[in-house]
């Protein structure tokens, strides 16, 4: 595993590991030793991956693990900010990989990619400390293989056709987390507008789960912080900051004869 030229250039730095637990928790504990970053953690396998929530993230061989970890990037009530960064710095390394896929890759809010509608690729920010702020924007993207029987489609990008090799898909992401980092530095609003160009499902029917609340409604779009805006049937907007979306079936149509 390499960097990109650009990216080693902007002084980012690259630990690359056979196995690890995870590439998170890997990166966290380098920071409790003093390491301060922008340091790149990147593993072939993973023995204790997850995703958010807790979930297990399935870590075989054929497919990209790698975490980021920034000390200090943001104030922490920006941290989350960076769920879209990373989302969309994966969405401009897959395309450079495999430009035919592009018009079929979108974003599930809050920090999945999609491909023809399934998760091809995952985000995990954790951030830990205050003074400095850890944070660890893990990113895992399903190459070769995906889980099966998973509560939302998965999909991978060979099952799509295009063999993408880890390590150019790596060295494409390392460059394109330099310049969407760049871009974040000049404020959320190009991000946010970047990611809404290419979000799933807006202007459509949503359910949100929120713990043991859930909630019906079209997507209108995300706010300044970006937190996602949901128009309720009674015409109320809801504004959620945290939960899990799923796209609503449109209702089958009778035709008579």
């Amino acid at each position: 595993m390499e960097l990109a030229p650009g990216a080693a250039a902007a002084g980012v730095r690259l630990i690359a590991c056979e196995t690890v637990g995870s590439t998170n928790a890997e990166a966290l504990a380098r920071a409790h030793a003093g390491e301060k970053g922008p340091l790149w953690v990147t593993a072939r396998t993973q023995t204790a991956g997850h995703g958010r929530r807790g979930r297990t993230w399935v870590s075989e061989a054929g497919n990209l693990y790698a975490t980021l970890l920034l000390t200090d990037p943001s104030p922490p009530e920006r941290a989350a900010q960076l769920s879209f960064v990373a989302a969309l710095a994966t969405h401009d390394a897959i395309a450079a990989c495999a430009p035919a896929l592009a018009p079929r890759l979108a974003f599930k809010w809050p920090n999945d990619v999609l491909l023809d509608g399934a998760k091809v690729a995952g985000i995990l920010i954790e951030a830990e400390g205050t003074l400095p702020l850890m944070v660890a924007v893990g990113v895992g993207v399903n190459c070769g293989q995906h889980p099966q029987a998973t509560e939302f489609p998965a999909t991978d990008l060979a099952a799509a056709g295009a063999e993408v090799a880890v390590e150019p898909l790596f060295a494409g992401l390392s460059l394109a987390m330099v310049e969407r980092l760049r871009q974040w530095e000049e404020g959320f609003a190009g991000i946010r507008a970047a990611w809404l160009a290419h979000a799933g499902g807006l202007g459509g029917e949503l359910t949100a789960r929120l713990g043991a609340r859930e909630l019906t409604g079209r997507f209108e779009a995300l706010d300044e912080a970006g937190r996602l805006l949901l128009r309720l049937p009674g015409g109320s907007l809801e504004t959620i900051a945290a939960g899990e979306v799923f796209p609503v079936a449109p209702a089958a149509t009778a035709v008579g004869r």
